[in-house]
Order: C-alpha cells, then sequence, then structure tokens
C-alpha cells in the first residue's frame, strides 16, 4: 500500500438544524458528526463500525458530498474536495437497501448506464453498451439480464447491480453504506467475498460502514470506531478485536455473542441508554462506568498508544 492516504478526513462536522425560530432562524441543532478526522490508504478497508444512529452514514453521505459538511475538509490524493457541489464522480457509494436505490422504471442495463451518461464517458451506445455487459459479468451476472427489471431480481443480485453501478465510472474509492446488512445471512458471504475478490482484481478501497464487528474484522484492514458522531478508537483490524483500549470498544466487544451457555458475558462497561450529546464532555461518559469529571466536562482528544488512536482521558 502507498504511504500517501488517497483519502483524508480532516475535522469533519455536521449539525443537522432540529427547531427554527418564528423568523426561520436556526435554534437548536442536533450534533451527528463531531469534527471526526482519518486516513484511508490505496488498496485498503477501512471498517466504521458504531450502534444505529451513532451517525455513520451521515459520515458517509457527507464524505461523498450528498450532504454538506458544517466545517471540516475532505481531501483526494492531496486535493482537497469542494463539498458545496455535491458528489464527485471519483467516490461512488453501495447503499443499504438493495432494491430502493434502485429505480424500478429502468431496466438493469439502464440503471448501470446512467453514471456513463451522466459523466460522458462514452461517446457511442455500441461503447457504452458492451461496458454495462462487462460490469455485469464482473459482480456475477449475465448480459442476458441487462434487459430486466430490479424486481425480477433477488436482494443479493440487486446488489451486485449495485455494485455494478458503482464501479461503473472507475471510482478512486468506495463507500459501502451497511451493503449487506438488507440481506439474507447466506447471501452476505457472497457479496463480502464479491467485494474482496473485486478489490483484489481492480485495486479498489473501501470505506466499510456496518454493525456487525465480525463481519467488519473479516473484511477491514483497520477498523474506526464511532459512537454519537465522535470516532472513539481507531486501529489495526486485529488488534483493535484482541486489545481494545476504549472502554466503548471494549463494551461493543464484549456484548458480542458467544456460541457457548457455559460462559458467562460481561458487559458491566457499559449502562444506560444512548442520549442526546450537547458538545460539551466526552459523548460515551454518561454511559461509561469508568467516567470522572474531566469526560464530563472536557472533550478527550485523540491519543496515539501502542498503534491505536483512542480519545480517551484514560489514557
Amino acid at each position: 500500500m502507498s504511504s500517501k492516504p488517497l483519502l483524508s478526513v480532516r475535522n469533519i462536522t455536521k449539525h443537522f438544524v432540529t427547531k427554527k425560530s418564528f423568523w426561520g432562524r436556526p435554534k437548536e441543532y442536533a450534533y451527528s458528526l463531531n469534527g471526526i478526522s482519518f486516513d484511508i490508504n490505496p488498496g485498503e478497508t477501512l471498517g466504521l463500525v458504531g450502534e444505529s444512529g451513532c451517525g455513520k452514514t451521515t459520515a458517509g453521505r457527507t464524505i461523498m458530498g450528498i450532504y454538506k459538511p458544517t466545517a471540516g475538509e475532505v481531501y483526494l490524493h492531496g486535493e482537497k474536495l469542494d463539498l458545496s457541489k455535491g458528489p464527485d464522480k471519483r467516490i461512488q457509494m453501495i447503499f443499504q437497501d438493495p432494491y430502493a436505490c434502485l429505480n424500478p422504471r429502468m431496466t438493469v442495463g439502464e440503471i448501470i448506464a446512467e453514471p456513463l451518461e451522466i459523466n460522458r464517458v462514452y461517446d457511442n451506445d455500441k461503447a457504452k453498451g458492451e461496458r454495462v455487459y462487462e460490469l455485469l459479468e464482473l459482480v456475477g451476472l449475465s448480459r442476458e439480464q441487462a434487459n430486466r427489471f430490479p424486481h425480477e431480481f433477488s436482494g443479493g443480485q440487486r446488489q451486485r447491480i449495485g455494485i455494478a453501478r458503482a464501479l461503473a465510472v472507475n471510482p478512486d474509492i468506495i463507500i459501502c453504506d451497511e451493503p449487506i446488512s438488507a440481506l439474507d445471512v447466506s447471501i452476505q458471504a457472497q457479496v463480502v467475498n464479491l467485494m474482496r475478490r473485486l478489490q483484489k482484481e481492480l485495486g479498489l478501497t473501501y470505506l466499510f460502514i456496518a454493525h456487525d464487528l465480525a463481519m467488519v474484522k473479516y473484511i477491514s484492514d483497520r477498523v474506526a470506531v464511532m459512537y454519537m458522531g465522535s470516532i472513539m478508537e481507531l486501529a489495526d483490524a486485529e488488534s483493535l478485536y484482541t486489545s481494545p483500549m476504549h472502554p466503548y470498544t471494549k463494551s461493543l466487544l464484549a456484548a458480542i455473542p458467544v456460541p457457548d451457555p457455559n460462559v458467562r458475558q460481561d458487559i458491566s462497561l457499559i449502562r444506560g441508554e444512548v442520549g442526546t450529546y450537547n458538545g460539551q464532555g466526552c459523548p460515551f461518559a454518561p454511559r461509561c462506568e469508568q467516567a470522572s469529571e474531566l469526560c464530563r466536562t472536557k472533550c478527550p482528544e485523540i491519543k496515539h498508544i501502542e498503534g491505536h488512536q483512542v480519545a480517551c482521558h484514560l489514557y
């Protein structure tokens, strides 16, 4: 892998307006992303994990340019992206729901060809059609299926169509927004193995967003753990799972079911329910058994310890 990052995210913040004044001015905000930063190297997969509502999808859509960030920058190949102009074709996304993201009135061939037409990749229909057939075969489908409609395919096949569409313009990085969570367990492994094969063959780079810790470990080189819009810990996948440092990471790993009824699992590191974050202190402090007064008043900075990036006052 190259020593220079392909994608660099720097202090990305995203606040959504939840309440306005009588005059229409923003009055209250929801803190969705609180200054997250990370790098992704060429050819690697960075897993982004956390419980539902922690901001994973918002992070992916903000990096891609679907959402305009409140603050922060995204760099691709060292070039600052102008996210106010919308999505950059060099960053593509595989969406969570393989049916809702496909236009039911368009054939599969038209769906895959759409990004080629928008970006004017080919001058003639023949070359464009051959590219569509090539992409279908690349993801394990046949060229004869190009004239069918999305409802004629299974969930796993529809996700393969979504992958083919994401590959159409040869993107530099693909953001995978929980691409297997809507699929049957038996199909999930097939789709993930397809993604791994394509990564090796085409040199792809992924940001893999998910809440399935076991699957994230399987596909990712490094893993970032997010809680309420902040990154709690980031490390090599194997190191994160065997030697977690942040209390939240430890609690997540402790909650993974063990297929042995005689094994008692300790999840005492976490308490209560997910609340709201007001921008003060550590987001995890209200639920952390090890939290101090400092945790409740001052947001911890990222520290580099033994190959881990961890945001915790314990270190």
